[in-house]
């Protein structure tokens, strides 16, 4: 598979974090893909995952779950990078800063799904939900920076996203599709 989807932010490079882990052959959006992991077809069909160690925020850089579901978010493919953080917000327990910041990536992965499936309502209502996740992650802990990544930016992507949801187009038929024109930088 060719590693540069059709984008919708401008021409620069995205680093990978991972770069040696393989990307899927196409992005789940339903109906028009097989289910990832319930169809015979699926690209992650019979795979066994093992439960996800929970993410350290001081040692971000060593989860690879982590690093997997930014890299996935950044490529276009957000049903998986949902999947990959929902581990770790398991393992994180669903509660607390870490599990809520996790919560807020996985609400802006599942805009991005609904991006593609041209439902802007779902979009604008997970963009409010990371929003506030991410608003809550800064209260409780009192930083500007968890697990690498900017929550005051975040906060700002996620309102912006909702505030132009009816405007950002996707289409669920194509194998691959970057929807939005920033990415999750973790610095």
């Amino acid at each position: 598979m060719d590693e540069k989807p059709e984008t919708a932010r401008e021409a620069r490079p995205v680093p990978r974090w991972l770069p040696g882990e393989p990307l899927p052959p196409y992005a789940f959006v339903a109906p028009h893909r097989p289910h990832p992991t319930k169809d015979p077809q699926g690209h992650s069909y019979g795979r066994d995952e093992a439960p996800e160690a929970p993410l350290d925020p001081a040692r971000w850089r060593e989860s690879k779950a982590f690093l997997r579901g930014i890299d996935l978010f950044n490529r276009g493919f957000y049903w998986e990078a949902h999947e990959a953080w929902e581990g770790l917000w398991h393992a994180a327990g669903r509660e607390g800063p870490v599990a809520l910041l996790l919560k807020g990536l996985i609400k802006l992965a599942a805009a991005g799904v609904k991006v593609r499936q041209r439902m802007p309502d779902g979009v604008r209502l997970h963009c409010e939900r990371a929003e506030a996740h991410f608003r809550g992650v800064a209260a409780a802990t009192g930083a500007p920076r968890v697990a690498g990544l900017d929550l005051d930016r975040l906060v700002e992507r996620a309102r912006e996203t909702a505030r132009r949801a009816d405007h950002l187009r996707g289409d669920g038929r194509r194998e691959v599709e970057v929807v939005f024109d920033w990415t999750i930088d973790p610095e």
